[in-house]
């Protein structure tokens, strides 16, 4: 089964506590703090991993969450740092965050890895907090909690040449006759339902894989019949080769699906029309091919060369394949990407909006609500079963210009502020 894209869930391990500890030794006196740090929260790591092909294994699990980090320890021992979290993922990955729909990793070389969400970082032990005012500080800090997201996987063949055209012109039947692969021939359209990948050796020796990919039709970029969902393969591709049914015998006009096609192409991304594209007039073993040829010639003018071969009986496909692997070689990879020009280096300055570190809302039962990553963070990471940092989290609370800002809402002595599932008063 071939799988392309799914919606996977990771959070990074969040970050081991820090300690509240004192030094209980014989001979030591006023030992003072030696409460550790917590460990590090393991990151969740993706890899590619060359003998994979598909994202089937991610269709049984699609939740990955990283270990969280060793809590700090008496003695002034941190605690150790979680093993990363690796996941193997096939070269040709694509990682979209969910939500913002801003692309996180393009993973295409074996070995090749990224970061996906990021562990915490180990609380503090209260050694940290120790200072002349107060040497012996019953203060520590939760660890940090890891970044979690919903990111969308996307899988693009890495093929050196992609056949394209409309269903049933003999894409399958091409790609038979010149590799080992074996895709499903019959005589319906869609046949073909997933890209089909084959190694392609030239008579001089010269290889390149070629991927048979589903039938384009008219409005296949709005995601009308199969091809839509296979378009994304295409854009890895160096040479893409047209195929087209000379023989009209299903009805269509040869020259009209060559231009449908391409507008679908240039619809979908037009950087795919500045591609190398070598037109093939299928099925010239057909009586009425060779009067239809003529026409499309005449029709697309000198500047087109087009391989009249026949898939069947294999007439012209030695030429085709030399031409081929001619533009695989002089084609670099993935144009698709832009080239960054490396002898000048501009700055660009931009206005960034100020990130909002909390918000203020009403329930229905009168009480005051308060969201936002950084103030939900602060929460997580205070130890709300010691006083001295339940004070702090009072004082992180007043410099970020909550109590400032609950006054202006209308707060008053005594009502209630909520934060996750706890219950605060608010005392002016």
């Amino acid at each position: 089964m071939f799988v392309d894209q799914v919606k996977v869930y990771v959070k990074g391990g969040d970050g081991g506590n820090g300690m509240v500890a004192f030094r209980r030794e014989k001979y030591v006196p006023k030992g003072g703090p030696a409460g550790g740090d917590g460990g590090h929260g393991a990151d969740v790591i993706f890899e590619v991993e060359e003998g994979l092909r598909t994202l089937m294994d991610f269709r049984y699990k699609r939740h990955f969450k990283a270990s969280r980090g060793e809590h700090g320890m008496s003695k002034g021992q941190h605690g150790r740092n979680a093993e990363p979290m690796v996941v193997k993922v096939p070269p040709g990955t694509v990682v979209l965050d969910e939500d913002t729909n801003e692309t996180i990793a393009d993973l295409v070389e074996h070995g090749q890895r990224a970061v996906i969400a990021k562990g915490g970082r180990g609380g503090r032990g209260n050694t940290r907090f120790a200072t002349p005012a107060n040497p012996a500080p019953e203060l520590s800090e939760n660890g940090e909690p890891g970044k979690e997201r919903n990111v969308i996987l996307e899988l693009k063949v890495l093929a050196d040449v992609g056949l394209v055209g409309f269903p049933s012109v003999g894409k399958s039947t091409l790609l038979s006759v010149t590799s080992a692969a074996k895709p499903k021939i019959a005589e319906y359209h869609f046949t073909t339902i997933n890209p089909n990948l084959g190694v392609v050796e030239t008579e001089d020796n010269r290889s390149f894989v070629m991927a048979d990919l589903p039938g384009l039709i008219e409005g296949a970029h709005e995601g009308v019949g199969l091809g839509h969902q296979f378009l994304r393969h295409i854009e890895r591709t160096r040479v893409i080769v047209h195929v087209i049914d000379m023989s009209g015998l299903e009805g269509h006009d040869p020259y009209e699906d060559y231009l449908t096609i391409n507008e679908e192409l240039r619809q979908y991304n037009m950087r795919l029309t500045e591609r190398p594209q070598v037109v093939v007039a299928n099925k010239m073993d057909i009586p009425q091919a060779e009067e239809n040829l003529a026409a499309f010639k005449e029709k697309v003018g000198d500047e087109v060369k087009v391989f009249p071969i026949s898939a069947a009986t294999r007439n012209g496909i030695r030429e085709l394949l030399f031409t081929v692997a001619d533009l695989v070689e002089t084609t670099p990879e993935f144009p698709m990407q832009e080239e960054e020009d490396l002898s000048m280096h501009r700055v660009l300055y931009k206005h960034e909006k100020k990130e909002v570190e909390f918000v203020i809302t009403r329930d229905s039962d009168g009480s005051y609500v308060l969201s936002g990553e950084k103030i939900e963070k602060l929460f997580k990471m205070t130890d709300f079963s010691r006083e001295e940092s339940v004070r702090r989290f009072a004082r992180q609370l007043r410099g970020m210009g909550v109590d400032e800002a609950l006054r202006e809402r209308g707060a008053k002595d005594g009502d209630i502020v909520k934060l996750f599932e706890y219950e605060f008063e608010f005392i002016d």
